[in-house]
């Protein structure tokens, strides 16, 4: 988990960097030209294809919120299969599931069925009184109370002190882990740094358990990579009324268009499956085929942090909402306040982010966010390979998809916010 969070850290802080690229034109241009615009994006996947470190690579591309998205797509879903990734093929896009929750609860923000400052002791009472650890990651006996209850921002901006057992060490970790309390799932057999117990059974008994850990720091104080995000799948259970994956196939991806994108891919859709593999040595080795995947089977319950399997073209039209401040293809989403909002800076006055990933940055309703000079990004990236991020001030949006892990055994997230931002300055240069 270190390595991945070394991967993040650089591609945020290049992330970032595009938010100062203003005033570029919104460029227009049809399918045969989308290499053309994009030549750096596409001498990158260049490099990880044809040298085989990586079987597949897309890219997707856009401006604005009503542009088709641009392709580049080099080979395949697998190494051996004859099938060509492209734009509907299917990716384990574990994080990238955080903004999309993220935008959820901004929903119930906008509606008034949440409150960004609410104690989310109103709708789960067992995190009324929560113990801290005196030491973080240190002992799990030498506790104190805390002096904050958990807010609906903390979930949001992973300030509110939970753990994760791909962060923490020591007698926390391991009581994560025996607990059950696991942050998704990879494969079907046991994986280094992923031997956990199969998770609970339901997104309830996730809560329910996770109320009995005492947290690692005092809630509202650090910024902390965190289980929070699948938490506030259990928040916006209780705050709808309804089945947190239920949610959001009714108000995110039934209104987005996004017909791709499940947290159990059907059986009808295997055909579509990415294999994921483990970079090793310089070997690629499958860890989960497409074609037996662990995701063709139901999960335990739905990840709010990392479970979601998804297209680029159905990541774009999420992008594309977000863009069009709530609105795609004429169907309003949710209200621009919401998406201003929830793309804005949100972390509590004061955060420590002395030992973040995200040093030099805010955070919003699940991702990362730029700050003055690089203002207007929004994104995250996940654990496998993939990234998307938008920036609101020159109306981008990108992303990148292929599947192997640990994220940083290639440098891809931060070398696709590189070539990004060297083609779009090149745009700009040119105009």
């Amino acid at each position: 988990m270190q390595r991945m969070m070394v991967s993040r850290r650089r591609l945020l802080g290049t992330m970032g960097a595009l938010g100062s690229a203003t005033l570029l034109p919104r460029m227009a241009w049809g399918r045969d030209g989308d290499e053309a615009a994009f030549p750096a994006v596409a001498q990158m996947l260049d490099g990880y294809v044809a040298s085989g470190k990586l079987p597949g690579m897309v890219a997707a591309l856009g401006w604005g919120a009503g542009a088709a998205p641009q392709e580049i797509a080099r080979g395949t879903l697998a190494r051996g299969s004859d099938q060509a990734a492209g734009m509907d093929s299917l990716y384990r896009i574990y994080s990238m599931t955080k903004p999309i929750t993220g935008m959820a609860a901004m929903m119930l923000v906008d509606e008034g069925k949440l409150r960004l400052d609410q104690p989310i002791a109103d709708l789960l009472p067992a995190y009324r009184r929560m113990m801290v650890q005196a030491t973080p990651d240190g002992s799990i006996t030498d506790l104190r109370p805390a002096k904050a209850q958990i807010t609906v921002r903390h979930l949001l901006t992973h300030t509110a002190g939970l753990g994760y057992s791909i962060v923490q060490s020591g007698p926390i970790k391991d009581a994560y882990i025996k607990a059950g309390l696991v942050p998704g799932q990879a494969s079907r057999v046991p994986l280094p740094g992923m031997d956990a117990p199969r998770p609970l059974g339901s997104l309830a008994e996730f809560a329910d358990v996770l109320a009995t850990m005492p947290l690692v720091y005092e809630p509202g104080s650090v910024w902390s990579y965190s289980v929070a995000l699948d938490l506030l799948g259990r928040v916006i259970e209780v705050a709808s009324g309804k089945a947190f994956d239920a949610f959001l196939a009714e108000r995110v991806f039934e209104p987005c268009g996004m017909t791709s994108t499940w947290f159990r891919v059907p059986a009808s859709e295997v055909g579509r499956l990415t294999t994921n593999y483990a970079a090793v040595g310089g070997m690629l080795l499958p860890v989960d085929p497409g074609r037996t995947s662990i995701y063709l089977d139901q999960p335990p319950y739905p990840f709010g942090g990392a479970g979601l399997v998804s297209s680029p073209r159905d990541y774009d039209r999420f992008q594309r909402m977000l863009l069009g401040y709530g609105t795609i293809d004429g169907r309003q989403v949710m209200s621009e306040a919401a998406v201003r909002l929830g793309t804005s800076n949100l972390l509590p006055a004061g955060t420590d982010l002395s030992k973040a990933f995200i040093k030099g940055n805010g955070f919003g309703a699940g991702g990362s966010v730029g700050l003055g000079e690089d203002a207007g990004t929004y994104g995250w990236a996940g654990a496998a390979g993939t990234v998307g991020f938008v920036n609101f001030r020159v109306g981008l949006r990108a992303g990148c998809f292929t599947q192997y892990m640990p994220s940083d055994a290639y440098p891809v997230h931060r070398e696709f916010a590189q070539a990004v931002l060297a083609d779009v300055t090149r745009m700009k240069v040119a105009a």
